[in-house]
């Protein structure tokens, strides 16, 4: 791969972390798609990685647990495109936005707050408004 995975910042993982698998991928294709291999399948054993902090990789680890294999190894395939070097490229970038937002921190905490006195009468001034514009459609009791 020319460009390599990159996570956040420069963290970088390394191409002798990755195994690359290829496969025969339905789809478009004709003829041509019965004889190559254009399915991309990208392992990234993410429990054994040295690349990423330590902290990054167990926050990974705990928000990536469902898509782990073993409980360790993210896997992603890609298989759209009909040529391998697209899937290549579309697999590396599944990989690296992933990892992006696993390594991600946590959002800040969310402060409470109550709403202004002003912003307050303006809704109910609207309620007012709307209920008074719905009133006025109906039609008077006794013409029903």
């Amino acid at each position: 791969m020319p460009e390599p995975i990159r996570v956040r910042g420069s963290v970088v993982v390394p191409d002798a972390e990755l195994v690359w698998r290829f496969s025969r991928s339905s789809g478009p294709g004709g003829q041509h798609v019965n004889t190559s291999d254009t399915q991309v399948e990208l392992r990234y054993d993410l429990a054994a990685s040295d690349a990423l902090p330590e902290v990054w990789k167990q926050r990974a680890l705990e928000r990536l647990a469902g898509r782990l294999v073993d409980g360790r190894v993210l896997v992603v395939r890609a298989s759209e495109h009909r040529s391998q070097w697209r899937n290549r490229e579309v697999a590396a970038a599944r990989l690296a936005s992933l990892l992006g937002e696993a390594t991600a921190p946590p959002p800040k905490a969310r402060r409470a707050t109550r709403p202004s006195r002003g912003m307050v009468e303006r809704r109910l001034t609207n309620k007012r408004h709307r209920s008074e514009l719905k009133q006025g459609r109906r039609a008077p009791r006794g013409e029903q």
